[in-house]
């Protein structure tokens, strides 16, 4: 009797909970997926630090867990209020309270077991998505097939029955602890509503919205953000979003007991009622969905960020085949030179130098000036410390200014398919990065560059891609005609190959291996560093910022796409889970309710609404609940979105308008949105009616 009356429960609880069923078979086919990569022999075989997508796909696991943790034990004890009439019956009946809460964990041990089940077999077919999508990143076909690792299967089941089981028997205690009257009246709790100092309540609403105004000005004009002011700013962001929900109810109260002019107006008393009473008894549930709905969010459109620069820079920031740096002024890369031929078909290998005459006129210039450094090289009535500069800002740009000659920088020129230039007597031309030139325009009047017959004008910028982290300088060069060359001394070496077609996959392992030294020679190079004070920076990115001493532009562009998809997939899997969570309390909350609504709408029926307009009212009661927190967490998002797109733009150089990823994101986020909402107006419509 008791195997068919939880066989006929279950069957009703996946009816009336189809969306969180749904839900946790989504998520379980998310975290299926995404532990394939934590445990998959093939990707660490082919990739060299596969782990770091591994600690950060198990730092968003954790992530994961606590919040399925906090859905699981949500619904499993909203359930229970939802149940408890039925309960307190099967005790009036002589039932046993050992038995019913037995009875209990079995039901949702089956609901929990059978969306685990189906989680696994969309959880293949995601499988399959993600690591098409990694292997393209890798630049190697993937051939479909089914990885079902033991390992995979484990920590997916124990992630999801653990919270399964946590959240069973906390709900077991308390149910053993409630007697017949509770358990008659449990249901009834979220309908009491207190309305007591509404006045005064009322009041912190506006000031919820003064303190968020104070916060957005703090992450817009604030000038320095230490570790505590970051903690104090999301503490109070946290702190601001339940006090908007604990004024807002007030102030409606409030309202519709001065009988605004809006109260009367069709049905708009029924709704503002409705709406405050459910803010009212979910206060803490509203607030912590606005953070969950705003975690989405920022997630999503970070990870765009990352995934924009992946697809704009890289080619960018690589543009030669191969690339070789050489601190020896005599440097002929005889071995580099070996391994290409004996790799790949050369079409030109051009060696050539890199020039210094002992001036830092740029590197102050460039340090003084960046908003990267703000005010950290200059002294406190404004002028550079020169000081400073040359201890700390060499790891940017080196000890001295870069030069070119002409003729070897035509020669690059052509090597990328850019045009020549040409410079006459007594000029030089600014190779820079678009980004910085974008944000420091034409500054050519602020330097002094001499020659060796005078100081030397700018003929202007060009700021093609032209590998300029630490080979072609760091951030910038400085043409010079030829002549002006052979009063310079060498700073350093570089060899530039182009070859046809893709280089070998090992070519970039085949080329550091030449750079491996005996104990002898590394004692012998360190001393060597240790008394050399020339040295050369990196340049200011930073984002991803590669300084080797071989680049091999098919190697590094794979690798680097990894290492930037390690960040970008947590971020979405995050995104995603949290996002599905707060809906589907939004969706089941309001499906659950619907009995009681049902009498509600009928009286509305009685008064003469008809079958159309009543549906329209259905309608606008769940877009005011569904659209309270997406909106307010949509406004508080957007706002760091904002700043944050802006930096990273200022930062990086991509070529993006700033509101491109709260848009795209905010999209992505109301599409989802908007499946949860015509699924819990269809499902409450069909109760009501």
């Amino acid at each position: 009797m008791l195997a068919k009356l939880a066989f006929r429960n279950v069957k009703r609880s996946a009816r009336d909970y189809l969306v969180y069923f749904l839900t946790m078979t989504f998520v379980t086919a998310l975290m299926f997926a995404f532990n394939t990569v934590i445990f998959s022999k093939d990707l660490q075989g082919r990739v060299s630090d596969v782990d770091m997508m591994q600690m950060l796909i198990i730092l968003a696991t954790v992530f994961v867990v606590i919040i399925i943790a906090w859905l699981i034990n949500y619904m499993v004890r909203f359930m229970l209020g939802k149940r408890s009439r039925e309960f307190g019956t099967y005790l009036l009946l002589g039932m046993r309270k050992k038995t019913i809460a037995r009875l209990y964990m079995r039901e949702n041990a089956a609901l929990g077991m059978g969306a685990f089940f189906c989680g696994l077999v969309l959880g293949i077919l995601l499988q399959q998505i993600l690591l098409s999508i990694l292997y393209g990143m890798l630049q190697e076909t993937y051939h479909l097939q089914i990885v079902l690792d033991l390992r995979c299967l484990l920590m997916t089941a124990s992630c999801y029955g653990g919270c399964y089981i946590l959240a069973l028997l906390r709900c077991s205690r308390k149910f053993r602890k409630m007697n017949i009257r509770e358990l008659m009246y449990a249901g009834q709790q979220n309908e009491e509503i207190r309305e007591s100092h509404e006045a005064l309540k009322k009041w912190l609403f506006p000031a919820s919205i003064l303190l968020l105004f104070l916060l957005g000005y703090k992450l817009f004009f604030g000038e320095t953000w230490s570790t505590g002011d970051i903690l104090l700013f999301l503490v109070s962001l946290v702190f601001a979003i339940y006090l908007f929900y604990m004024g807002l109810s007030s102030w409606i109260v409030c309202y519709v007991r001065k009988k605004g002019s809006a109260v009367y107006k069709g049905e708009n008393l029924f709704l503002l009622r409705q709406f405050s009473s459910k803010v009212k008894t979910m206060q803490f549930t509203m607030g912590t969905l606005t953070a969950l709905f705003a975690i989405a969010l920022l997630g999503c459109a970070f990870a765009m960020m990352f995934s924009d620069y992946q697809n704009q820079m890289l080619e960018q920031k690589f543009p030669f085949d191969v690339q070789v740096f050489s601190e020896r002024t005599d440097e002929d890369f005889a071995k580099e030179l070996e391994v290409l031929e004996q790799e790949t078909q050369i079409h030109d290998a051009y060696p050539y130098p890199i020039y210094q005459n002992g001036t830092m006129e740029m590197n102050i210039w460039l340090s003084t000036h960046l908003r990267i450094f703000d005010d950290s090289f200059r002294k406190a009535d404004g002028t550079p410390d020169l000081k400073k500069i040359k201890e700390e800002a060499g790891g940017c740009y080196g000890t001295y200014d870069t030069y070119i000659g002409l003729s070897t920088y035509n020669h690059l020129r052509g090597m990328l398919g850019y045009p020549a230039v040409s410079l006459k007597e007594g000029e030089y031309l600014i190779h820079l990065k678009e980004r910085i030139y974008q944000e420091t325009g034409d500054f050519s009047g602020e330097l002094s560059v001499r020659g060796k017959d005078g100081e030397l004008f700018c003929a202007g910028y060009r700021t093609e891609p032209f590998s300029q982290d630490g080979h072609n300088g760091a951030d910038y060069l400085i043409v010079i005609p030829d002549s002006e060359t052979e009063a310079m001394d060498v700073f350093y070496r570089e060899l530039a190959v182009d070859i046809e077609g893709e280089a070998p996959k090992d070519l970039g392992k085949r080329l550091d291996d030449l750079a491996e030294l005996s104990e002898d020679e590394i004692q012998d190079m360190m001393g060597h560093m240790y008394l050399d004070e020339t040295s050369m920076g990196c340049g200011t990115d930073t984002m991803v910022v590669y300084y080797t001493k071989y680049l091999v532009r098919d190697n590094l562009i794979p690798e680097v796409k990894y290492m930037l998809s390690s960040i970008i997939f947590p971020l979405f899997y995050i995104g995603l889970v949290f996002l599905c969570v707060a809906l589907t309390v939004l969706s089941v909350q309001q499906l659950s309710d619907s009995a009681k609504y049902r009498f509600r709408y009928g009286v509305l029926q009685k008064i003469g609404i008809k079958k159309k307009k009543l549906a329209a009212v259905v309608w606008k009661q769940l877009f005011m609940y569904f659209l309270c927190p997406a909106l307010f967490a949509a406004v508080l998002s957007g706002v760091v979105i904002i700043f944050a797109s802006a930096m990273f733009v200022a930062s990086t150089g991509v070529h993006t308008f700033v509101l491109q990823y709260f848009m795209t994101a905010f999209l992505l986020f109301f599409g989802i949105y908007a499946i949860y909402f015509t699924a819990t107006y269809v499902g409450f419509l069909r109760n009501v009616e």
